[in-house]
């Protein structure tokens, strides 16, 4: 065996898969109850025990289930074993942007975004297939989602794993449906923010599956509200029963005590309701009644200054106190009508109202556009043809504007991306308002029909289209900017670009075992396994993955520093790269800092990192230093990890 295996005194190796999710939710209940822990394992029998009656193993007990739960589990606590490549060709600003936009299969990408977005996301937005018989895309083998996926994008060769829909005819119909959103609305769960928010576009078809999906996903507790929005403005006379005019846009919330919805503005419909016919000093009033649904006073009944009696009409209340009445009464805050003889009513002032409306649960297409509106919107930016059923910008502008703040960076996250209207609404409303909240995007490249509109233009994938919407919509934005002055109060600049980054095979060997259990096949194994890094592996690509598994963002920021050593005086410093002069390049060196967590590391790739160049970089206590374990003999790594935090590869 090589002497690379052994570990090195005092440092760790780098994580090599997303988080273990499994791992943590048993850690998690160890440490909650850790009475019913035995030799490091869960005793249900104690578990059960110290949960008394909270505990329900009733046979009969409400749950939900179906064919297919257990696979759905088993994928969810599979750690993935991919990583995200960087493709700044196919970026906008790949350096300086806060938007993210990722090609990949999305439970896998979930599973990668795990660690370095938990608890971070204030709003998702996802428009799922809808299960309608032809449009549920997924994969025949679950086994090993990773190498499914490459077949299918054609990064490895296909083996007849291919895209199918789920038809009607199936036995596993919605069971596989289900199967299929489970692990990813669970894993989406932990990314929201504890005031953080969810929309999920369905149809009538699974909308009941759905919710008790969520609910258990989410808490039933947590559910908020079941938007109807009106997709389409004419009627279906050919359809047999009923035209179907609507979707179901169902909301939860990660905790519903912690969320607040933003107030609508008022439109001008609702501010003409406003009027001051008696000249009142507080401003325009509309009047309200009196009374309520509910209450407590039986028999109630009050008579102002000018001797008229009120009581509250038969089977209600009264909204208000004798007390508060009287205040009333003597603020020329009652309406009696023009000729003083009117039923009273209160003088509700709009100078004392809140500052917008509640939102309602009914959407019509006049506020958030429809069907016919979103596919305009996409045929003016890419042309006819493009994308079957998209939703208009005005319908997620709507929710944006609910459930998330203008300046606070607010991430919004589609993992089912589609042509990217989530992108697109966000892009425009920071426009509008001068925020500077954040998108992530994720997308499967799902061919596009060879010889259709998109796939003629170049979008071979329904992930090209999205990215080519989101580069039209920064470049219309930039066109019309030019020239003009940006007289928004902006404390950062606005955000036009996106980087892309694809799913991909590890930069890391996978474990095959050894074919001949014996001595020398084993030491040749582990000798391979000296450095861990696959062949043509590229800088970037690991430095990425590095930093997507140690829980650092996909924004984090990669700068190229390097140590060096001036001839002349044999005295380490650190230098600009490109003003060597004198200076002797000993190690070529990375800072990786993640602003939004105030962290950051610096990494060494080089085959052999020499002594001089460690002592340049005056590593203290604190640092994160990462290097690969064949780059470091043990007295270095002995060294190091007395002065810095080390990691190797």
């Amino acid at each position: 065996m090589s002497k690379k295996q052994d570990q090195k005194p005092g440092i760790e190796h780098v994580e090599r898969s997303s988080a273990d999710l499994l791992a943590e939710s048993v850690a998690e209940l160890k440490r909650l109850f850790p009475e019913a822990v035995a030799e490091g394992k869960v005793d249900f029998a104690k578990l059960r025990a110290v949960l008394g009656d909270e505990a329900d193993d009733r046979p009969e007990r409400y749950n939900f289930t179906w064919a297919g739960k257990r696979d759905a589990i088993r994928l969810l606590q599979t750690p993935s074993r991919a990583t995200l490549v960087p493709a700044p060709k196919e970026s906008v600003n790949f350096d300086s942007t806060n938007n993210v936009f990722i090609e990949g299969e999305n439970l896998e990408v979930l599973k990668l975004l795990y660690k370095s977005y938990a608890g971070r996301v204030k709003m998702i937005y996802i428009d799922p297939p809808y299960n309608t018989g032809n449009d549920f895309i997924y994969p025949d083998n679950f086994a090993d989602p990773l190498d499914t996926y490459l077949k299918l994008t054609g990064q490895k060769d296909s083996e007849g794993n291919l895209l199918t829909s789920n038809p009607e005819s199936s036995g596993r119909y919605h069971s596989a449906w289900l199967t299929m959103m489970y692990p990813r609305l669970f894993v989406a769960k932990q990314l929201l923010k504890e005031d953080g928010l969810i929309f999920v576009s369905i149809d009538d078809g699974e909308v009941a599956n759905l919710r008790l999906t969520m609910n258990e996903i989410f808490g039933e507790e947590n559910f908020i509200a079941n938007v109807i929005w009106q997709k389409k403005y004419t009627r279906s006379n050919d359809a047999r029963w009923f035209s179907d005019n609507h979707d179901h846009i169902l909301v939860y919330g990660r905790s519903k005590e912690c969320v607040s919805l933003n107030l609508q503005p008022r439109t001008e419909e609702q501010l003409a309701s406003y009027s001051n016919p008696d000249n009142h000093p507080k401003g325009p009033w509309k009047a309200t009644p009196l009374h309520a649904k509910s209450g407590r006073a039986q028999g109630f009944s009050y008579t102002f200054k000018n001797r008229v009696k009120w009581s509250p009409p038969r089977g209600t209340y009264p909204r208000y106190s004798r007390d508060t009445l009287a205040r009333m009464d003597n603020n020329n805050e009652i309406w009696f009508g023009p000729d003083g003889k009117a039923t009273p009513s209160r003088k509700t002032f709009l100078s004392e109202a809140k500052t917008g409306v509640t939102p309602v649960t009914i959407w019509m297409h006049e506020e958030v556009g429809h069907n016919h509106e979103a596919n305009n919107e996409l045929k003016a930016l890419l042309g006819e043809g493009m994308f079957d059923n998209p939703k208009p910008t005005r319908l997620l502008g709507r929710m944006l504007e609910l459930a998330t703040s203008m300046d606070e960076g607010d991430i919004v996250f589609d993992f089912f991306a589609g042509s990217c209207t989530a992108a697109h609404a966000a892009i425009t409303l920071n426009s509008e308002d001068g925020g500077n909240r954040r998108f992530l995007m994720v997308q499967l490249p799902e061919p596009t029909s060879k010889d259709s509109p998109p796939w003629n233009a170049g979008m071979k994938t329904i992930a090209d289209l999205g990215k080519e919407r989101i580069r039209r919509v920064i470049k219309e934005l930039k066109d019309e900017a030019k020239g003009k002055l940006d007289l928004k109060d902006r404390e950062v600049p606005e955000d036009l670009g996106f980087k892309v980054f694809k799913l991909a095979e590890s930069n890391y060997r996978p474990w095959k075992g050894v074919e001949h259990k014996n001595g020398e096949a084993y030491a040749e194994t582990m000798e391979i396994f000296a450095d861990p890094l696959l062949p043509g592996w590229k800088p970037m690509n690991v430095i990425y993955e590095v930093a997507l598994k140690e829980g650092y963002s996909l924004t984090c920021s990669v700068e190229h520093i390097s140590p060096q050593r001036h001839e002349g005086t044999k005295k380490d410093h650190m230098a600009d790269p490109s003003c060597l002069g004198a200076f002797v390049v000993e190690n070529t060196v990375y800072r990786v800092t993640d602003a939004d967590k105030g962290q950051s590391f610096l990494i060494c790739l080089d085959d052999k990192i020499k002594a001089s160049a460690v002592k340049a970089l005056g590593l203290k206590k604190d640092d994160l230093f990462i290097c690969r374990d064949v780059a470091i003999t043990d007295e270095q790594a002995a060294n190091l990890a007395l002065q810095c935090k080390l990691k190797t590869i």
